[in-house]
């Protein structure tokens, strides 16, 4: 599996399954300041999964 950035070219990362390559790619959406992460059939390339990612709250509520 593979991760890449919105508009790259090529994989940011090589990974050995599907959980761990979407878990870096919400890494990635996380750093940049939010974004979508969409997972993709390997075989046809229909998106499988879409998860939004907000950034991250610099004054997060207490409690």
């Amino acid at each position: 599996m593979e991760a890449k950035r919105a508009g790259a070219d090529r994989a940011a990362g090589r990974f050995d399954t599907q959980a761990q390559a979407h878990d870096a790619a919400v890494g990635f959406a996380t750093r940049s300041g939010g974004g979508e992460v969409r997972d993709h059939r390997k075989d046809n390339n229909q998106i499988r999964n879409t998860d939004t990612v907000g950034k991250s709250d610099p004054y997060p509520p207490k409690g």
